[in-house]
This record gives C-alpha cells, structure tokens and sequence, in this order.
C-alpha cells in the first residue's frame, strides 16, 4: 500500500460539509465565481451541480442560456449594476498642505469681500423704529395697563412724533413689530383650518380650529382658529406738516399665499362677533383673498420677535422731516408682557436692516485665512514628506527599543 503524502503535499481543503453548502448555495443562486483556491471536493461539487443543472435547463427544451436566464429570474437577485454595487470609477483627492492652504485661502479670498459688500448694503438702510405701547398708556394707569386695554370707554387713540435722521428713499416700507409674542407655539400653529379657507364648500369645517370654531350659538367661525382670531389690529395713519402720508396695503402678502391659500369666494362670518374680542374685525363683504393683513398675520413667524409688513409709503423722506403718527393702541400685549413697536424701513438689494450676514462672512472668511497662513507656516517650519514610512508605527518605534 501507499504510504499516504505528507502534510506538506496535501492541498488545504473546506470541510466537506461546508464546501457543499458552500457549492449548493452557488449552485442555487446561478452563480460561478470560477475554482476555488482552497480545495478541490467542494468546488467540484458546486461545479457538478451547475453543470447538472445546465444540463436539465437544456433537456427541457431550452438552451443553456436560456436555462440560466430562466434561474436568474426565478430567484431574487437583483440585476447586476456598477452603481448598486458601489463599482463606478471614484476620485477620492489627498489632502495635501498645498491643497488644504489653497482651498482656505480661496474660500477666505471670497468670503471676506462679501461680507463688506453685504455689511456696506445693509448700513444704506434706513430704520426709525418707535415703541408705543408703553407711551400710549394714560399716566393714572400705568400701574394697570391690563385695565386699560379692556376697557372699551377709554380712547385708544395716541400720537407719535417722529423724525427722519437721515433720506429715506421710497418705498418706505412700514412694520410693526412684537416681541415675546410666540406665534410658533404647537397649539397656536394647529388652530386653524386650511380647508376652510381654499374652498368654500368646507366653510362650515371647523376641525382643528379649537378653541375658536363655533359661536357661542353653535354657527362655524370663518376663518376659525387662533390665528385668525387673534389678527393684529392696531391702525396708523402718517402725515408731514399738513401733508398726508398715504399708506399703500395692495401687495403685502405673498402672491402665492393669496392665489393658492385662500379662496376668493370664500367670505368671513361669525368672525369676533362673541362677548371676548381677540383683534382686528374682518369685512364680511370682502373675500379672503383680498384680506391681506389677515394672509400676512396667517404666515406664523418662527421666533417670538417678529415683524410683519403693514403697508408702503411712496414719498420720499428728507431728514430732519417731522412725522406725525396717529394711532390706534387696541392689541392687547400687556397681558403676557410683550412689546409693540412701529418700524419705517427703507430696503437695498438685499433686503432691510441686518448686518448677521456680513458679519458671519467677515468672521468665516477672517478664519479660513488665518488657518491658511496657520497651516503654511506650519508646513514651512516643520515639513512631513507624504507617504514617508518612517512615520508608521512599527518604523518609529521599532520592537526591542
């Protein structure tokens, strides 16, 4: 008999069980990645089943080709592709200190003059920005302003006087402003009815509107909700010496908002008609469409300090002119200790008052070149060729030393 080879001659093989496993699962899925290094016996044995099945796909009635065509769309593996099976051609850049100091630099470079052309525009902007709520309340009840809003017998009427500290060129756009009003608050945002407002069909729907949805005799509110219901409605009238300063309210709201958001024959009723006022009264004989304090009251601001827009000025302004405001001091915000404030704006190419973006350009920009001349001298003082394998781990600190 044969003596049996040495260890050293004998091919490493799988054991046969896994092999076979190995080779049916193969077999199963229509899939030959050619032999195998480790071993002949399982190989072989996916091979022959392969072949085995190649053979029965030909005997009943199709080719080969077909056969495998036939088991690939009987089993469940997707179609083969470059980009699911992550292969397309990738660039993937090293990160050179050239690179890195170019790439701050450049950035650095764009930044800053952007931030200067912004700061530059938004100091062209002209602000007069006046708070009343405090000033419009008689002196014998400052101690109890609450009483004084509440009480319909005393005039709400007050006077303002303003000067322009420098030309506003129009149009003069006029805001007024509330501070610690919440209009992002989740009950806030959800008391209304989108439905209600687009068709007027569903007038008489009310869901999601509590607690402003039905009278106190049960008639749907139109619009229902909070919002609605707590619309701004301080009034301002403006004039320079003995001349009139019309104030145009066509165009406030976004265009989108009036065509696609409410409805133009969709009318209010029932709206702040019970016993708790909470703001300004709706024209029942206009369409929402047309009732733009509400559209831009409706948009909810995402801080508790907001602006909105009231209207437009066409006349310039010269400075040092004296403005007469003549106001109506209705909204109740002494109840959760807010502020009322009227703003006369003028606007550039982009947009009003707000020096954020220049300075957050400046500062970026400022940064990037400082990491840039940062990383230059760095690289100047203390150079790292790429690549050097005396760097490794194993190289620096070698075993035994």
């Amino acid at each position: 008999a044969a003596s049996p080879a040495p260890r050293s001659a004998r091919a490493p093989s799988l054991p046969e069980s896994t092999a076979e496993a190995a080779g049916a699962g193969r077999a199963a899925r229509g899939v030959y990645r050619g032999p195998e290094r480790r071993g002949g016996g399982g190989v072989a044995a996916a091979w022959g089943m392969m072949m085995d099945g190649s053979a029965a796909g030909t005997s009943n009635g199709g080719s080969g080709a077909d056969g495998d065509a036939a088991r690939r769309n009987n089993t469940r593996m997707p179609k083969y592709s470059k980009f699911t099976q992550q292969e397309l051609p990738a660039c993937k850049p090293i990160l050179t200190p050239k690179w890195v100091v170019s790439v701050f630099f450049l950035v650095g470079v764009v930044f800053v003059p952007v931030g200067v052309v912004s700061l530059l525009a938004a100091q062209d902007v002209v602000e007069i920005i006046d708070r009343y709520d405090h000033a419009c309340v008689p002196p014998n009840m400052t101690d109890n302003k609450l009483a004084y809003i509440k009480n319909d017998t005393i005039s709400k009427e007050c006077t303002r006087i303003l000067t322009v500290t420098k030309e506003m060129k129009q149009p003069i756009y006029v805001y007024y402003q509330l501070d610690n009003f919440y209009q992002n608050h989740r009950r806030y945002v959800k008391s209304r009815n989108d439905a209600q407002l687009r068709d007027y069909k569903k007038s008489n729907t009310t869901t999601s509107c509590d607690p402003e949805r039905f009278t106190a005799d049960g008639k749907p509110i139109v619009p229902c909700g909070l919002i609605a219901w707590s619309l701004f409605n301080d009034t301002y009238s403006f004039t320079r010496g003995k001349e009139n300063l019309t104030v145009n309210k066509k165009d406030i709201s976004w265009k989108s908002d009036r065509e696609h958001k409410f409805a133009k024959n969709v009318y209010p009723s029932n709206f702040q008609n019970g016993a708790l006022i909470g703001g300004k009264k709706l024209n029942s004989s206009i369409p929402l469409s047309e009732q733009e304090d509400l559209i831009v009251w409706m948009r909810t601001a995402a801080l508790p300090t907001f602006r909105k827009l009231y209207g437009r000025i066409y006349v310039d302004l010269k400075a040092n002119d004296t403005i007469t405001v003549r106001l109506s001091n209705n909204y109740n915000t002494y109840s959760f200790g807010g502020k009322k404030k009227l703003v006369l704006s003028t606007a550039t190419w982009l947009g009003g008052k707000n020096d954020f973006l220049g300075f957050a350009y400046l500062i970026v920009g400022g940064l990037c070149i400082f990491l840039a001349f940062a990383f230059t001298l760095l690289y100047l003082i203390k150079p790292r060729k790429l690549g050097d394998h005396n760097y490794l781990s194993w190289n620096r600190h070698p075993a035994g030393r």
